[in-house]
């Protein structure tokens, strides 16, 4: 099946046209490897995460996570385009090739210039298991600022040196693009794109959500400092090298995975059940 056929042929089709509820999808538990669907729900878990902390654009941006390699062919798991990410379930998410191209059975489709970025970073890193990406208002408000992200607060200075930058370039449909964003991220964990949104990457979803929640702190942070009529007070770059190099082991110990994740799913659990269906 190729996404970007199936994608035109379903848009092409009349307005109001109706797509399956997720959760009325006959399960894929038991059908699929426990490593694929314990993935699964750790990432329909995570879309359900980013819509309860609303950073979500309705149906307009991505998560996608890799899977264990079928035949030595890369695999990943992508949301169905037209899911929102509050009803995400572990059955509903679509197995795509590193193209974006469906090879799983499924009700739904993808949108192909939604995994131009995450594709271009999934093949060109291999700790970049989990790649989670953003519009909200102030990560995009930070990204249309001239100086980028600044060392106003301790979120930022937790993340600032390890924040890369990619110029915007239209609506990611051009398959060229993904040197250059490989190129303009290179090793580092986070990245804003310019008058578009923001990225991170993690070798899980935890890590990857843990580090976008920096992010999005240090941007709206940055956003409700600079409502005062006088310019806000920005540490120096020695005491965010400090920050940043004091922050930096916990994610590398994978501190959030085993602290603040738990948390989380126990918190989906009360507030948003069902994605692990």
């Amino acid at each position: 099946m190729n996404a970007h056929t199936n994608m035109a042929e379903t848009i092409g089709r009349e307005p109001g046209f109706d797509l399956p509820d997720p959760s009325s999808l006959p399960s894929l538990k038991g059908k699929v490897s426990k490593e694929e669907w314990r993935l699964r729900c750790e990432l329909a878990a995570t879309y359900r995460l980013v819509a309860l902390y609303g950073w979500d654009d309705m149906i307009f941006t991505h998560i996608s996570l890799r899977l264990p390699s079928e035949e030595g062919e890369e695999r990943f798991l992508l949301n169905p385009y037209g899911v929102f990410f509050e009803e995400m379930t572990a059955t509903s998410l679509i197995k795509v090739d590193l193209n974006g191209n469906a090879v799983q059975e499924t009700p739904y489709f993808t949108n192909p210039a939604g995994f131009t970025i995450h594709s271009a970073l999934h093949k060109s890193r291999k700790d970049a298991h989990c790649v989670l990406h953003t519009h909200t208002p102030y990560g995009v408000a930070v990204s249309a600022q001239q100086d980028g992200l600044k060392r106003y607060s301790q979120f930022a200075m937790v993340v600032h040196d390890d924040v890369a930058y990619h110029d915007y370039e239209g609506i990611a449909t051009d398959l060229d693009e993904r040197e250059r964003i490989v190129k303009d991220m290179g090793a580092h964990s986070f990245l804003i794109l310019r008058n578009h949104g923001a990225l991170t990457v993690g070798l899980n979803c935890a890590t990857a959500f843990l580090r976008m929640y920096f992010l999005e702190s240090a941007c709206e942070a940055q956003i409700l400092a600079q409502s005062d009529t006088k310019e806000p007070r920005e540490e120096p770059p020695a005491m965010g090298a400090k920050v940043m190099q004091q922050g930096a082991p916990a994610f590398a110990a994978g501190l959030g995975d085993n602290l603040a994740w738990p948390g989380l799913i126990r918190k989906l659990r009360r507030e948003n059940p069902g994605w692990d269906a």
